[in-house]
């Protein structure tokens, strides 16, 4: 019997969290026999009832509570570090809006189990998803094409066998615990984004394989809105609070991000970020516009 936790974390989103463990426990039911879970969830000051609804519905859930300025990073970690005083072999890190096919159990242990064929040794495993709405491949694995830019494109899963990859999004990552006692859980110093890519380069400096599995196995709405758009319209000091608000632009999380994996490009996120408030017409106008084209 494999045990795995389950991390997830969340903030004011009942029927989206509600819903994600809805379509767990039902893909969890085609491996109950072979596989045994416990779930995780930091509930980060939630005001909307989320963890008391999680725990009516599912009482053997771990409800672990966050003093509200944990965000995605610090949600996972509290969970991951949680989970950590209990012997599993997987930590399959899920985000709350995420809904699994009812076959992602099975195709996460199955692309472990090429892993260790192919590879000689576990790795980091990668679900992609799609979007509901365009469904098109809203998060997943991702290679560099500019390491030095640290520009890249997603992996699109193949349908036929696991593909290796860089970058890793957390709305479904599966982690084995040997990948654990070698590089630990995500890294501190990041806030809310960023820290799944962090851990999944940090893997890679360590030669741990992180992989894609074959097919998709979820569905998430990309839901980040652009805040270029309007940002000069807001005050100096409402862009300056934006800049550091880590579900604004998370600016130390992102320089922490260079800092540990690009670091000759920290002097000039640093300037990037400082531009964006100071002259935000011109960064969208003239840098952005001609990035995202």
């Amino acid at each position: 019997m494999q045990s795995i936790a389950i991390l997830l974390t969340c903030f004011n989103r009942k029927e989206k969290t509600l819903n994600a463990l809805e379509h767990l426990f039902v893909a969890y039911n085609r491996v109950k026999d072979t596989v045994q879970i416990e779930i995780y969830l930091t509930d980060d000051g939630s005001t909307d009832g989320t963890g008391e609804a999680v725990k009516s519905k599912y009482p053997k859930i771990h409800i672990l509570q966050g003093n509200g300025q944990l965000y995605w990073a610090g949600g996972m970690r509290n969970s991951w570090k949680a989970s950590l005083n209990h012997n599993h072999d997987f930590f399959l890190l899920l985000n709350d809006d995420t809904d699994t096919y009812e076959s992602f159990f099975e195709e996460l242990l199955e692309t472990h189990q090429f892993c260790v064929k192919t590879y000689k040794q576990s790795g980091i495993y990668i679900g992609s998803t799609i979007d509901g709405v365009t469904k098109k491949i809203s998060y997943g694995g991702n290679v560099f094409t500019n390491r030095f830019l640290a520009k890249y494109v997603k992996v699109i899963p193949n349908k036929k066998t696991p593909q290796e990859c860089e970058l890793g999004n957390a709305n479904i990552q599966l982690v084995h615990k040997s990948v654990v006692e070698k590089i630990g859980v995500l890294s501190e110093g990041f806030h809310h984004g960023l820290a799944d890519f962090d851990y999944t380069l940090k893997a890679k400096r360590e030669n741990i394989p992180v992989l894609i599995t074959p097919n998709i196995l979820g569905v998430c709405t990309n839901d980040h809105d652009n805040p270029f758009e309007t940002f000069h319209q807001l005050s100096l000091k409402e862009r300056i609070k934006k800049l550091y608000n880590p579900v604004g632009l998370d600016f130390k999380s992102n320089l922490q991000y260079m800092r540990r994996n690009f670091i000759y490009r920290l002097p000039i996120v640093f300037l990037v970020g400082w531009l964006k408030v100071i002259f935000p017409k011109f960064y969208f106008n003239k840098l952005y516009k001609t990035r995202v084209r």
